[in-house]
């Protein structure tokens, strides 16, 4: 019987174990279940996580929105900023017979006088030189390469930014030249009955050549030449008797060109109350035509057609133009006697995008990507494309010419007698790099 009991007391003691291990190990697990997260906790957490990543994307995005709207305030301020003075990099005599002429060429200056041709970098330093032997000599430049033709005379160079790549002895006299961007050339010439427009490849190798007589055709004026060197766009005068007549011709020498007829011909216009005097393909597909009291702008991808006009109800003084406006200079018609002129400029569509009331008597102008320059006399107006002045002020002497250096805010200035590089600064002795 004792045994019995002690078994039974044994086995109940071995089962209130058992139970005890098997609700330990129970709370083992639940423990397990609790830390890992039951379904609402799990559900709260997200909900939380979410809520922290939805406030840091504001964060974030409200700090872009301050950086962003820092950063257009500062470049504005920086784009916009007109400037007061100027300070004297560098300095060198010149005699007025020798003075130099320059043009922008592959991001620097193409210098050039009747005897020779640099080109120098933004720091001022030539690259390169070559002699020419020129008594006029003209200059053009697109891309990487540049035309220096004797006006009047029968010599042409051709030069990369590398140095000079041909020379050439014309058989007539040269009236005009334009360049293409890879080096191709088209120059005007002139004999006793026959005009030429004259197509060369870089290296002086004929491409193309047209012939026109004055009585039949008129004399050619201008000529353009598109970017890839495959268009070309001229103009006529033609008199007969009291009566002129100006017409514009549009060439194609390639695929379109070859199939329209044997000259290649591909469009033309024709007008009797204008004077069409300068005629530029501003972009490789857009060609202007400057008259005397109309702008003509076309679109020619491959045949010309008509894009806008613009009609003035004054004479135009002067155009200036690149590839993003085309500009012009008129006499003010509002009565104010402060302003002689007035600066008009105009996008590629046509559409005017400000004018400016000039107060002096202007000799010269510059045409850049993003500003341009007019000067006369002592007086300079420096304006950016978007009708803010960037520096309205007078040198110190008469300005022959002035164009930028490709470093920003410096200017390379011809003097009667010195040529100066100058550097523009704000009020006071500050300048802005």
């Amino acid at each position: 019987m004792r045994e019995k009991q002690r078994d039974n007391k044994e086995k109940k003691q071995k089962e209130n174990k058992e139970k005890k291990q098997k609700n330990n190990k129970n709370r083992d697990n639940d423990n397990v279940i609790y830390v890992g997260g039951s379904g609402e906790a799990r559900k709260n957490n997200e909900d939380i996580a979410r809520k922290r990543n939805i406030r840091t994307k504001i964060m974030v995005a409200l700090l872009l929105i301050v950086i962003i709207a820092g950063a257009a305030l500062f470049f504005d301020a920086l784009v916009n900023k007109k400037y007061k003075g100027y300070r004297v990099i560098n300095s060198t005599e010149t005699n007025y017979e020798n003075t130099a002429s320059y043009i922008q060429f592959s991001g620097n200056l193409l210098k050039y006088t009747p005897d020779g041709v640099s080109y120098i970098n933004r720091n001022g330093d030539t690259v390169w030189s070559a002699g020419i032997n020129m008594k006029m000599p003209i200059a053009v430049a697109r891309g990487n390469y540049a035309v220096v033709a004797d006006l009047n005379g029968n010599a042409i160079s051709v030069f990369s930014n590398e140095g000079q790549v041909s020379s050439l002895t014309m058989p007539y006299t040269i009236c005009d030249v334009d360049v293409a961007k890879q080096g191709a050339f088209a120059v005007v010439l002139e004999s006793d009955k026959t005009n030429y427009i004259k197509l060369y490849d870089k290296n002086g190798k004929d491409i193309y050549e047209l012939q026109t007589t004055i009585d039949k055709s008129g004399y050619p004026i201008d000529i353009a030449i598109s970017e890839d060197g495959k268009k070309l766009f001229t103009s006529y005068i033609n008199m007969n008797g009291t009566t002129i007549t100006n017409n514009l011709a549009a060439y194609n020498f390639g695929d379109v060109g070859q199939n329209a007829n044997a000259d290649r011909m591909v469009g033309g216009y024709m007008f009797d109350t204008q004077v069409i005097p300068k005629v530029s393909f501003v972009s490789n597909d857009t060609v202007v035509a400057f008259g005397t009291n109309e702008i003509n702008i076309y679109a020619m991808k491959e045949k010309p057609g008509e894009k806008a006009k613009l009609k003035f109800d004054v004479e135009i003084q002067s155009v200036f133009y690149s590839e993003k406006y085309i500009g012009v200079i008129v006499k003010n018609d509002d009565n104010n006697g402060d302003y002689l002129y007035k600066v008009k400029v105009y996008d590629l569509k046509g559409k005017q995008k400000f004018d400016y009331n000039l107060d002096f008597a202007y000799d010269n102008i510059y045409a850049g990507k993003n500003e341009f320059i007019i000067s006369g006399g002592s007086d300079v107006l420096i304006m950016r494309k978007n009708g803010n002045v960037k520096y309205r002020g007078s040198m110190t002497g008469r300005v022959i010419n002035m164009v930028p250096t490709g470093n920003r805010l410096e200017y390379v200035v011809t003097y009667d007698n010195a040529t100066e590089i100058i550097k523009l600064k704000s009020e006071g002795n500050a300048e802005v790099e």
